[in-house]
């Protein structure tokens, strides 16, 4: 950075400690356009930046939002590639957004959008998705603890939606399954006790929908030894043989389910997933949302092959999962997936999973 970039920077600081918001945040577009104009790439984004920053740690975060979106933008237009230097900018930025500013949200879309193009990965940057993925949980955990009027987390503000760290923890980095397994079971203990199953599907899913296995067993034993060790857990029962050792839920077979499938995945055994299908058809038909992922899953990891509906892949995910016209569940919401025939099976103790060689 430049002195005269510094220079700069400093005098606005200056406004910025005097309260003199409004003034800071237009000559700092107004400087930054004219580098803009002149392809001077590098010392708008330091501009930009910088005034980011000063904005939003001094509380502004709608004019800092904007000039952190002015910075995304000059980043496409100088085509600007995600290196540490570039993406620790855009990280520090979005460190700074404060939890309930609705900018956040755009600049979050932005800056995936950017590393998708000017990035490693098609989906966008992974760490770039974590990070974005943490911060809308902790956000939630935060609403879940602090804000009386969503209830339940039946409804709330727009930007707290859970879906969105579902769907940025899905694409994000070997740490993400924790974050995503801890944030279900938080939601789930707002919840029913027969319900487990479909909050933890929701940190199982995503991952075996992105081919991701091993993300998809650590969320699944995260939340379920979660479960197991929460004041009143489920039942249990042991099954052991020379290969594998699963534990049982006499009732909660949806979870049993999810145990199976994972075991039937890395094995590559399509038998064994075509049973699993046909042992639970109604459990997985009373929930509803879980047919169309499961479909993909048989096609995904078994070669079973289902027609084609048109829409992407992760169209369908974003639909089925994280919300929107799919019909699965919110968190701690009522369930339009769990109608009372499936509750009843539940509370009168539900089924054993089928006697599985697991030799």
């Amino acid at each position: 950075m430049s002195s005269r970039i510094d220079k700069t920077i400093a005098r606005q600081q200056e406004k910025i400690n005097e309260g003199q918001f409004y003034e800071a945040h237009q000559q700092l577009r107004v400087i930054a356009s004219r580098y803009i104009k002149s392809t001077n790439w590098t010392s708008a984004i330091d501009i930009l930046y910088g005034g980011a920053l000063a904005l939003l740690q001094a509380g502004q975060g709608g004019s800092g939002g904007d000039l952190g979106l002015m910075m995304v933008n000059t980043y496409g237009k100088g085509e600007v590639e995600v290196t540490p230097e570039s993406k620790g900018k855009v990280l520090a930025i979005l460190r700074a957004f404060p939890s309930d500013e609705p900018t956040k949200k755009k600049f979050i879309s932005e800056i995936i959008g950017w590393s998708a193009q000017f990035g490693e990965y098609a989906n966008g940057d992974s760490e770039l998705h974590h990070i974005a993925g943490t911060l809308y949980a902790d956000s939630m955990n935060s609403l879940a603890h602090d804000q009386s009027d969503c209830v339940l987390l039946t409804y709330c503000p727009a930007d707290s939606e859970p879906y969105d760290a579902e769907r940025h923890l899905a694409l994000g980095t070997k740490d993400s399954p924790e974050v995503l397994a801890r944030l279900e079971y938080a939601w789930y203990k707002q919840d029913d006790g027969h319900t487990a199953a479909l909050y933890a599907a929701r940190a199982v899913f995503p991952y075996l929908l992105t081919q991701n296995l091993r993300s998809a067993n650590k969320a699944f034993l995260i939340f379920t030894s979660a479960l197991s060790s929460s004041p009143t857990p489920p039942f249990t029962q042991s099954m052991s043989s020379k290969t594998s050792d699963i534990r049982v839920y006499p009732v909660l077979p949806l979870l049993n389910f999810l145990t199976l499938l994972l075991l039937a995945i890395e094995r590559s055994s399509a038998d064994l997933f075509r049973s699993l299908a046909k042992h639970y058809v109604l459990h997985i038909k009373d929930v509803g949302a879980w047919e169309e992922p499961l479909a993909h899953i048989g096609e995904m990891w078994f070669g079973i092959k289902i027609p084609r509906a048109g829409n992407p892949l992760f169209d369908m995910m974003g639909s089925m999962l994280f919300g929107g016209g799919g019909g699965s569940p919110k968190p701690a919401s009522p369930k339009p997936g769990t109608p009372r025939a499936m509750q009843k099976k539940v509370e009168e103790g539900g089924s054993v999973p089928p006697a599985v060689d697991l030799d």
